[in-house]
């Protein structure tokens, strides 16, 4: 037996290793192996295995150009653990993945685990137990005390060591002493890390369907009952926000459960609430439908990561929800992926490989021939589009459950607000009085402003002094509470100066606001209210998110300040009033995004209010009150603002009708950088990439910005229609350059963050 194994050097080529034959039994695709590579010794994985080596060039049908071997190949040394940690269907998605985001087969398949899974001593938490042994005689010689002991043990039958000696005050070493009788045992066994351990979870029942939701509903499980692989394509379940999409996802994940098969749910990290997992916890909770829930995302401890995976892979847990990497998770069978609030770019990983979840939700659906359910209230423009094509199946829920009203939203012009003497006010009048009548009826109020910290520049009026990080080619953000300046790109921070570092005058000023001086504005014009902050520089530790939404939950706070963080994921029906300070914020930037992000913004911050019996209202603050975006988002009108944005997007060829790549050029040394972007320029030019029609191609330019962390960065976008065959030809570019010392560059497939 033959096994072809991706090692842990990224090298992209699959090297063949005899199997022994005693290892020929345990050993599968996807098994953890130690090899001896260039006289050491390596991990890798197995990516195949064959009975014979290859036997000519380009004869790997995973990995054309793999050479053949022609001495003796060496043995596998040691199989790394009892069980495979890849199933083969996730592996093929891997190697899809290395393809089309134009990374190396060791970097796509390392990402499938977690990296507290991936190490080669086990993980396991290990715990001393007591345990009673009934079929030992009794003993003869014990104390009184002993004995006591000795009846507890019994009584409970096993226990951790440690919680015996406090239940009894007693010591571990007379424990030991009963030990030597032979009527208890004390071992170590393996403990589970479950990070809802301490939560009270309340069985839920299904909730009676509306009829849109009927007919959502009907049409997904149909699909999952079909054999017809057509009925299977993507559902894009379009629904405003309170209109019940949860319920859906949670009667499909029964269906599944039904059917023997398991389900993964994706959900922004920002949206991995409390409030999420534990209603998914709660309708599971009970026969006949039980079943366990794995949680995967980044505030798990690495051993809570490690065992939440591992009752995966055993089959133990049955439904995951987690953030983007959860997309791998070894659920077999398969029989619903969910993709809560697919628009949102926290799906997409920054690092190699530079994947979309979203994406790659629909791929591994394909590949394993099951449904998958992409559901936002303001869909992506991408995934529209694909509902025209005929890509996708649209699912339409156009009103809230119960019959609940959309709140109202009203646009405030702040150039009305502007003070001659004063300047511009953080708040309108309508939006304080507003926020007054609230708490004076025991309402509450969420305010949204995506930017934290005091102030965002530190400027002398007197010679015009910037204070911008030494690092990056942006200013640095007022930070008053800690007195601190702080780049935000790079986390670069200084002690904040009383006089300006050029001309020494002291008058120098903050301009620009951010969460922390909205939130102490709030105190002096609300002194009564309870006010909480909700940005990174508040949560500081992973139970943070969940104590502050309890309390917020529980009536314990009356105004929630907060970011990103705030908007989307959260149910509170006593939330009456939304505000939005500064709708602006996102709208200007030189990205062709920009309109539909702040659409999607304010949709979904706007969501929050009015969720209960009570009427709920939005105050939209902003400069530019005639934007389409923000006139669209007035209405809820999304099918409006796409009709509107997609004829630019199709004028200019960008994304949804056409298909991006960015090339990122980076380099300490800017006439390397120059040098070296002007020479990838020139192989994109030549013979090899003409074939691909159409292909624009843009630069190399300065990126937008244009320095970061100490590097500078040019950019190369090119725009086409279909990507695979670009990524190809992409990839071969990225292994063929050499750049110079000191140089890199990045290949980015379908970016979602041109700056």
């Amino acid at each position: 037996m033959i096994a072809r194994i991706a090692t842990e050097i990224s090298l992209n080529k699959l090297f063949d290793y005899e199997v022994p034959p005693e290892m020929e039994a345990s050993i599968s695709v996807g098994s953890r192996v130690r090899v001896s590579f260039n006289n050491r010794e390596v991990m890798g994985y197995v990516a195949e295995l064959v009975s014979q080596p290859i036997e000519e060039l380009d004869a790997s049908p995973l990995l054309p150009g793999t050479p053949k071997y022609r001495q003796k190949l060496k043995p596998i040394l040691k199989i790394v653990g009892k069980q495979s940690l890849i199933t083969p269907k996730v592996k093929d998605l891997a190697l899809w993945m290395a393809t089309y985001y134009c990374c190396s087969i060791e970097v796509a398949l390392r990402s499938l685990l977690p990296e507290a899974v991936r190490r080669e001593r086990e993980g396991w938490k290990k715990q001393l137990f007591v345990r009673y042994n009934v079929e030992a005689p009794e003993p003869k010689k014990l104390t009184q005390r002993q004995q006591e002991i000795l009846a507890f043990i019994q009584k409970h039958g096993e226990l951790p060591l440690v919680d015996l000696t406090e239940q009894l005050s007693c010591t571990a070493d007379t424990v030991r002493r009963i030990e030597r009788t032979g009527k208890i045992s004390v071992a170590p066994l393996k403990v589970g890390r479950d990070p809802y351990a301490n939560v009270q979870i309340l069985p839920t029942k299904a909730l009676t369907l509306n009829q849109e939701q009927a007919v959502c509903l009907k049409q997904i499980t149909e699909a999952m009952d079909s054999s017809d692989l057509a009925t299977r394509k993507p559902f894009l379940l379009f629904g405003v926000t309170g209109s019940g999409k949860t319920e859906i996802y949670l009667q499909a994940i029964a269906h599944a459960l039904q059917k023997g098969q398991g389900a993964i749910v994706l959900v922004p990290e920002i949206s991995l609430t409390p409030q999420t997992v534990e209603r998914f916890k709660s309708r599971f909770a009970e026969e006949p439908l039980r079943a366990e829930v794995a949680v995967l995302h980044s505030h798990l401890s690495d051993g809570e990561r490690h065992d939440e995976w591992h009752k995966i892979r055993r089959g133990d847990a049955k439904i995951v929800i987690g953030a983007r990497s959860a997309i791998f998770a070894p659920v077999d069978p398969l029989g619903v992926i969910i993709v809560d609030e697919e628009h949102e770019h926290s799906y997409k990983q920054e690092e190699s490989p530079r994947y979309n979840a979203r994406d790659v939700a629909v791929v591994r659906a394909q590949m394993e021939e099951t449904v998958v359910v992409l559901g936002s209230a303001t869909p992506s423009m991408e995934s529209y589009y694909n509902t025209s094509q005929g890509k996708y199946t649209l699912l339409r829920l156009s009103k809230r459950v119960d019959d609940i009203q959309m709140p109202q939203v009203a646009v405030v012009d702040m150039c009305s607000e502007i003070r001659v003497d004063r300047g511009i006010p953080l708040f309108s009048t309508r939006l304080k009085e507003a926020i007054r009548l609230q708490l004076e009826e025991s309402r509450q109020v969420i305010l949204f402003l995506n930017r934290r910290g005091y102030a965002t520049q530190l400027q002398c009026p007197d010679c015009g002094y910037v204070a911008e990080c030494t690092y990056c080619s942006v200013s640095m953000v007022y930070h008053r509470r800690a007195q601190l300046l702080k780049c935000h790109i790079c986390g670069h921070h200084i002690q904040a100066p009383y006089h300006c570092p050029e001309c020494r005058k002291s008058n120098i000023r903050h301009s620009g606001a951010g969460t922390e001086r909205v939130e102490e504005t709030l105190q002096k014009l609300f002194p009564q209210a309870r006010i909480r902050r909700m940005d990174s520089d508040t949560l500081k530790k992973k139970e943070d998110y969940r104590n502050i939404l309890n309390a917020f939950g529980a009536g314990k706070i009356d105004i929630l300040l907060g970011t990103q963080i705030i908007t989307k994921g959260l149910h509170f029906p006593r939330v009456t009033l939304v505000g939005i300070l500064n709708a602006d914020i996102s709208l200007h930037r030189p990205d062709f995004r920009a309109s539909e992000r702040t659409f999607q913004l304010i949709t979904q911050v706007a969501g929050r209010a009015g969720r209960g019996t009570d009427e709920g209202e939005v105050i939209v603050q902003t400069f530019t009150p005639s934007a389409p975006a923000i006139l669209y988002a007035k209405h809820h009108d999304y099918e409006s603002f796409y009709a509107d944005e997609i004829v630019s997007r199709k004028e200019l060829h960008y994304p949804p009708s056409s298909r991006l790549a960015l090339l990122t050029i980076r380099s300490m040394d800017e006439e390397k950088l120059q040098l070296t972007a002007q020479h990838i320029r020139e192989q994109l030019d030549g013979e090899s990439f003409k074939s691909i029609r159409p292909l624009v191609i843009n630069g190399p330019v300065p990126a937008l910005l244009e320095r970061s962390m100490g590097y500078y960065r040019y950019h190369i976008l090119l725009r086409t229609v279909r990507m695979m065959p670009l990524s190809r030809k992409l990839f071969e570019l990225f292994q063929s350059v050499k750049c110079p010392k000191g140089v890199s560059f990045t290949v980015d497939i379908d970016p979602l963050d041109l700056t």
